[in-house]
């Protein structure tokens, strides 16, 4: 049986020439494979216009470990942060600050409402010792785009210093340094990239990187002393992934090729407009309005019907075909399905014929909550 598609928001379906690029093994100090992280580091940068003032440092482990290094290397131990908080992964960052022992408070709004750049600029306003904004692009606990724009100029006017959570979005959505100024980006390998899960990176303003010596916490997460490593001889200072890294490289031509992040962009698009016009015409119902659902990942409310049980519809939609999410909302019983990975709309309209075929043999009238 082939594999099932994946709509989820990574790991995610890849391309043959994606996979293919693991087969080969490199060593790690070997020239060739040298020149795949050099160029690899140079075209992260270009992607956010940052190529100037910024410098891409990746490192081993999920994204979250580059959240991790983001913040831990760049709040100093006497700084502050204010995470603006619309769902489990603003909430992860605020957790990752008190590990790691640093001041930390944060803004909530609920993980259907957009984050609130005016609540953000009163905030700022009131607490002069925060020195550091965390915010995530898109919150993929729902789908919701956050203005991270706006919420740039307000953390810009009040002298401060802005984090960026773009893991769900980098490389699909918009984001440049020039309209959105920002001291880092934290991304990772596997998401709109479409690259294989085990690594990510921190695009950080160089300046910063080089006067945050000292301030990590961690030996291993340390982006000042990475990122002196690849200033000394281009290389690791522990074991890359190797595998994964090939790989990267490869995905990182096929998004040239694409038309770079306007056109994945535009094919995802393309696949969220199939996907939710589909499901609302079966019923279902969509957590978030369009204007603040992201192109990403979709949630949808649970149906009503009492014939509905989630895990029969996830293994009957695995059955045939499409592996989903379940939900992590709190606001809302739900479940997810993503846009993204090598996925056209025709794939779309095929999930939406297997959601079909679930609904009928689980004896399901309407998705309708």
């Amino acid at each position: 049986m082939p594999a099932p598609l994946l709509l989820t928001p990574g790991p995610l379906t890849t391309t043959r020439t994606v996979k293919e690029a693991m087969l080969r093994d490199y060593g790690s100090r070997d020239g060739e494979f040298i020149a795949i992280n050099t160029r690899m580091r140079a075209r992260l940068a270009e992607l956010v216009d940052a190529a100037g003032t910024h410098v891409a440092v990746p490192v081993q482990g999920s994204g979250t470990f580059a959240v991790e290094a983001m913040i831990g290397t760049l709040v100093p131990r006497t700084g502050r942060l204010l995470v603006l908080v619309n769902g489990a992964y603003g909430t992860r960052m605020v957790r990752i600050a008190e590990v790691a022992g640093r001041s930390v408070t944060s803004i909530e709004t609920a993980e259907n409402v957009p984050v609130s750049p005016a609540a953000l600029d009163a905030a700022l306003a009131a607490d002069p010792d925060v020195t550091h904004v965390a915010v995530v692009q898109c919150e993929t606990t729902a789908g919701l785009l956050n203005p991270v724009d706006e919420v740039a100029r307000v953390t810009a006017r009040h002298g401060r210093r802005l984090l960026i959570d773009a893991m769900s979005s980098f490389g699909a959505l918009p984001l440049s340094r020039a309209a959105v100024p920002f001291e880092a980006v934290a991304a990772s390998s596997n998401k709109c990239l479409q690259g294989a899960p085990g690594f990510g990176f921190v695009i950080v303003d160089r300046d910063a990187l080089a006067a945050a010596a000292g301030n990590a916490h961690a030996l291993t997460l340390d982006l000042h002393d990475q990122w002196r490593g690849f200033e000394t001889n281009a290389q690791w200072r522990f074991t890359p992934p190797t595998h994964v890294i090939a790989a990267f490289g490869q995905a990182l031509a096929e998004h040239e090729a694409e038309g770079g992040v306007e056109g994945r962009g535009r094919r995802y698009a393309a696949n969220c407009r199939v996907l939710v016009d589909g499901m609302r015409a079966l019923g279902f119902e969509t957590l978030l309005p369009d204007a603040v659902q992201a192109p990403i990942i979709v949630t949808f409310r649970m149906p009503a019907d009492p014939a509905f049980a989630f895990d029969r519809f996830y293994d009957g939609l695995r059955d045939r075909g499409f592996v989903i999410y379940p939900g992590k909302l709190t606001v809302a019983d739900s479940f997810r399905m993503g846009c993204i990975g090598d996925l056209g709309p025709a794939h779309m309209s095929a999930a939406l014929d297997a959601v079909k075929a679930t609904l009928s043999a689980m004896g399901v009238a309407s998705g309708r909550p």
